[in-house]
């Protein structure tokens, strides 16, 4: 099974987002055309080679009964909706909706269509409870977040789909993941915007934290794309898989080395705005599962990823 052909374009929802814009670029790089959704009402992306661009509402149920009919789809990565812990708290029900029902309009719109679809629905680690422990799929429970909560409903629609036997769904719980083009709004990629703004003369040469104490496993995302391209491949659809290295970082840490890439001398400053009322001392997924089966292991060196996201913060400051 492939991710698609020069005459079959592969269907990726939130295309214009982190994770679905590093999807896009890899998939036009192979040569794969791609029909890409962003969220209607936004502004319209600029046009790319391979990348036909079509605005739908995922919560617009007739919306996406309509896009799915006229280009039934046989690839799917399903990179729509939110995607933000912290924020969840604030926007509880916008995030279930968002994240749940979305998810249950494409994947009933697809089924409807009749294609033999294998669709991806990436996941989230923050699904599991707390422990001091690498996680594994056979993990327990816990989500702490509204967020959580609606990628571990988001993740059970899929597991029902595969189930029932359309579509094949290919699911993922996927542990932090950064790089170029990551919101400021998740703490490494606002560390490094901090840096480049500092460097720039726009800010005071002091970086403004949350929690530095916490552990977390961090992927590159051009990685976590890799991954997900082998589990539309060849992954086994309903099986969940972690997407993680299994190596944790202090966020001090991960700030230190940023700081030892900045221009400039930088001090830290705590800001209680930052904490989170779900934070946990140590995030850290076990990738033997994916590894095994699959063969995927990261291949970035983290100093990499941090030079990269602090290269394209230099490029997009004023």
């Amino acid at each position: 099974m492939t991710t698609g052909s020069t005459t079959e374009p592969v269907l990726v929802t939130g295309a214009s987002g982190f994770v679905g814009g590093h999807l896009v670029e890899r998939l036009t790089a192979d040569g794969i055309p791609v029909l890409a959704w962003y969220r209607s009402g936004d502004r319209p992306p600029p046009p790319v080679h391979g990348v036909e661009w079509l605005a739908v509402d995922i919560l617009d149920r007739s919306a996406v009964n309509r896009a799915i009919a006229g280009r039934p789809p046989h690839v799917v990565y399903h990179c729509a909706g939110a995607a933000h812990a912290g924020q969840s708290w604030g926007l509880a029900a916008a995030t279930l909706r968002l994240n749940v029902m979305g998810t249950h309009y494409l994947v009933e719109a697809i089924r409807a269509a009749g294609v033999p679809a294998r669709v991806l629905i990436p996941g989230s680690a923050l699904v599991y409870a707390p422990s001091d422990r690498a996680l594994s799929e056979d993990s327990p429970l816990g989500p702490r977040s509204p967020y959580a909560t609606s990628k571990l409903a988001q993740e059970q629609l899929g597991s029902r789909a595969s189930l029932e036997g359309s579509p094949a769904v290919l699911l993922t719980r996927s542990f932090n993941h950064i790089g170029p083009g990551q919101d400021p709004a998740f703490a490494t990629s606002s560390f490094a915007r901090q840096v480049a703004r500092i460097e720039a003369g726009l800010e005071p040469p002091v970086i403004h934290v949350g929690n530095l104490e916490a552990r977390r496993d961090l992927t590159d995302v051009r990685d976590v794309v890799q991954a997900y391209l082998t589990l539309v491949a060849r992954g086994t659809p309903g099986r969940i898989y972690n997407v993680c290295t299994g190596a944790p970082y202090p966020m001090s840490e991960i700030l230190n080395r940023l700081i030892a890439l900045a221009r400039i001398d930088v001090n830290v400053q705590s800001d209680p705005d930052r904490m989170r009322p779900s934070d946990v001392p140590l995030v850290v997924g076990d990738a033997r599962r994916i590894r095994e089966e699959l063969g995927w292991t990261p291949a970035i060196p983290i100093d990499r990823t941090l030079e990269d996201l602090l290269d394209f913060w230099r490029a997009h400051i004023p």
